[in-house]
């Protein structure tokens, strides 16, 4: 199982904003904003930070999706 941001990087085009705009909205350092770029692990104190900047639920900006590969 592996995590996906999409759904971060939609809803921050809907609001027609940058990331360097929810880096200063949500108080993230940009290595956070990085590793959301990697579908990297972040801790869970930063994605409370984006949901409460963006005024969302966590379930609005990432998802748990099958990496598993079937052949």
């Amino acid at each position: 199982m592996a995590v996906s941001y999409k759904k971060l990087w939609k809803l921050l085009i809907d609001k027609d904003m940058k990331k360097k705009d929810l880096r200063a909205a949500a108080g993230i350092s940009q290595t956070s904003i990085a590793k959301l770029g990697k579908n990297e692990n972040v801790t869970t104190d930063v994605l409370v930070k984006i949901c409460k900047a963006l005024n969302c639920d966590i379930s609005d900006i990432m998802e748990i999706v099958d990496d598993t590969k079937t052949h």
